[in-house]
């Protein structure tokens, strides 16, 4: 991690200004795009997971530091198109219908960028309908419905079968997460997998797309 440290420690501390500026220089200097993401930014939010998973860091030293590592992307992002950066899969995201909840969310979103998926987001209150129409629109890998409130808890299922009606149920990977979800939930409803909080949804993720 030596080429990159100066970049890696800046994202750890929530540097933004540092970590741009660290990416905008080894841009400059040539070094390789994908290297800059793996080693620079997307090993340094493992750790930023690892740490928080391990109760040494807390949600807002995770949050600046996810933001930091997106404020990075930003100059990254467009190479993607041009084909100098490899994405780790495709993810859909969003807050199901009745619920309008989005912390949990967008921190399970920045720590999937983070870690080298593309996301889109299609925010919160999400409908079963909308759910299904992007999915045939985008083809993602993974579907990842969130739920903070116990009462929309039932739009999950709902979602899954309109996937089903849909035909695209069989196409894509389905992770469900959120305060009152839970695995035994997750297995009665059909999903693929469970995620407890944003660093596990990135482990999670990894898993079903057969990386490590």
């Amino acid at each position: 991690m030596s080429e990159f440290q100066a970049l890696s420690e800046a994202v750890l501390k929530g540097d933004i200004k540092t970590a741009v500026a660290e990416t905008q220089a080894a841009m400059d200097a040539g070094a390789n795009i994908q290297d800059i993401l793996d080693t620079g930014l997307i090993a340094t939010m493992d750790e930023v997971g690892d740490r928080f998973s391990k109760g040494i860091i807390f949600v807002p030293q995770m949050l600046r530091s996810a933001k930091t590592m997106q404020e990075c992307m930003k100059l990254i992002t467009p190479l993607f198109q041009k084909g100098g950066v490899t994405s780790k899969g495709k993810v859909l995201i969003g807050t199901v219908k009745g619920d309008l909840h989005d912390i949990g969310k967008n921190l399970v979103l920045m720590m999937m960028e983070g870690a080298g998926f593309t996301i889109t987001d299609l925010g919160v209150d999400v409908t079963p309908e909308k759910f299904a129409q992007k999915t045939q629109e985008i083809e993602p890998d993974i579907v990842a419905m969130s739920a903070l409130l116990s009462t929309t808890m039932p739009s999950m299922p709902l979602t899954i079968e309109a996937l089903q009606n849909a035909g695209v149920r069989d196409k894509v990977k389905i992770m469900i997460g959120g305060a009152p979800v839970t695995d035994k939930y997750a297995q009665e409803i059909k999903a693929d997998a469970y995620a407890s909080d944003a660093g596990s949804a990135v482990t999670k993720a990894k898993s079903l797309m057969g990386i490590s």
